[in-house]
């Protein structure tokens, strides 16, 4: 029987689409069939697992799966004795405190002797620990935002991505006690053949996710200022120039990393650069 490499995603929710995503970005196609549980690639020696997202953890301790898909606070809080491979930079968050609206707030140590709702004991735990801080906490798992309002306790732990849950609840953010992104990480117990299965998978993460960070530039420049432009081009090596037909001018191509992207196409104008063209990368393979 041929080798598979076997990973575990969230069984629903934001997670779960953009893994999906990820994984057709990297051409592995997919059988799903509504509320299934587990799945085969086509193309691809990888069997997809549907798992709960708090459940996976054991799992890969377990070596019933080989590689996740999964929130970073989750492992913070349930996995940190497990690797992560690659950060996925899709379904960020935040992990805070909040308090009702109308509640004063000085600083963390506000939170002394109070009572906090989470679903997340041990990241709360060991952030109050390291500020010398001792609360009491009640564990709810589901939604935690009514918790203050019908007095089970006096402030919450959570998710927070967009805050308009917060809001609607009548809470605000007063502590962020970690940032969060989707990772890829593995199990302990993972098969030399698995971890060559889990290397082309890498591999493709890293194409699509360096071209989506890029973007790829065209433009025309007077040859009197193509020195100019070439140095302010953070080219993978260096620019494709090409002549063109009108004597004088010449077409240069260059990727420009799109968290710098403005400031870099501001430097281009200046320096002569006419024409610009932009265009999307799908992947990049270096």
């Amino acid at each position: 029987m041929k080798q598979k490499i076997r990973i575990a995603i969230q069984k629903s929710g934001r997670l779960n689409q953009e893994s999906l995503q990820l994984l057709k970005n990297c051409g592995i196609s997919i059988d799903n069939g509504k509320d299934q549980l587990k799945a085969t690639a086509r193309n691809f020696p990888l069997e997809v697992f549907y798992l709960r997202n708090g459940d996976i953890p054991q799992y890969l301790r377990d070596g019933v799966i080989d590689i996740a898909i999964l929130g970073e606070n989750t492992l913070i809080e349930k996995g940190q004795d497990l690797d992560i491979k690659e950060r996925l930079g899709f379904s960020k968050c935040k992990v805070s405190l909040a308090i009702p609206k109308n509640a004063a707030y000085t600083s963390i140590e506000d939170f002394q002797g109070k009572r906090i709702a989470t679903s997340y004991p041990n990241t709360v735990r060991n952030y109050l620990a390291k500020k010398g801080i001792e609360a009491d906490l009640h564990i709810i798992n589901g939604s935690v935002e009514i918790a203050p309002n019908i007095g089970l306790a006096d402030a919450i732990c959570d998710i927070v991505s967009s805050g308009s849950t917060l809001f609607k609840n009548n809470l605000k953010e007063v502590e962020v006690m970690l940032t969060s992104e989707a990772v890829l990480t593995v199990s302990p117990k993972i098969s030399k053949s698995a971890t060559a299965i889990l290397d082309k998978l890498r591999f493709r993460i890293q194409a699509v996710r360096k071209g989506q960070d890029s973007k790829y530039v065209l433009m025309n420049v007077p040859n009197e200022k193509l020195e100019t432009v070439i140095n302010i081009l953070p080219g993978m090596r260096s620019p494709t120039v090409l002549p063109l037909a009108e004597k004088g001018w010449s077409s240069v191509h260059s990727v420009i990393d799109k968290h710098r992207f403005w400031d870099v196409i501001d430097q281009l104008k200046l320096a002569g650069a006419e024409g610009i063209l932009v265009c999307p990368i799908e992947k990049m393979v270096l």
